[in-house]
């Protein structure tokens, strides 16, 4: 079940490989979650000392949190990967190119984990070819609907 989904990832990079990873969260974040308050719109992965973080999700602090934390909502968050995967993301982001973005958040097994895909970025042209591309095949399906009655 998806909680928050990056619809913006897929209009702006080329999605070559995706991973899921855990994420290391605090309790209230896992609340504030629940309750539908994370967002990844403006989120990207950082690689860094050999980890890999998630920078920039917003997860919004419930009104009810307690008294004595002093909830952060764009904190970085430190994402679980076994240490093959790290590596092979190290690999491609530093010598290949290749940039990390979260695709979505979702449940497994309840708990929280975070869709990354490894991807290259899209020229202006290329975005206009896939947007060109699924009007497209919704031009398609529209005609196939009529041509069925």
């Amino acid at each position: 079940m998806s909680i928050a989904d990056n619809k913006k990832a897929f209009h702006d990079y080329f999605i070559e490989e995706q991973f899921e990873a855990g994420i290391v969260l605090q309790g209230w974040e896992v609340k504030s979650i629940r309750a539908g308050r994370a967002q990844l719109k403006e989120a990207y992965v950082i690689v860094r000392n050999g980890e890999i973080f998630l920078f920039g999700a917003h997860i919004g602090a419930l009104p009810t949190a307690s008294t004595h934390i002093h909830p952060d909502s764009v904190r970085t968050r430190k994402l679980l990967l076994n240490a093959a995967e790290i590596n092979k993301l190290i690999g491609k982001v530093e010598r290949a190119g290749y940039t990390l973005v979260p695709l979505n958040m979702h449940y497994t097994n309840g708990r929280v984990k975070c869709q990354i895909g490894l991807a290259k970025g899209k020229k202006q042209h290329d975005k206009r070819d896939s947007e060109k591309e699924r009007d497209w095949q919704r031009e398609q399906q529209k005609i196939m609907k009529q041509h069925r009655r």
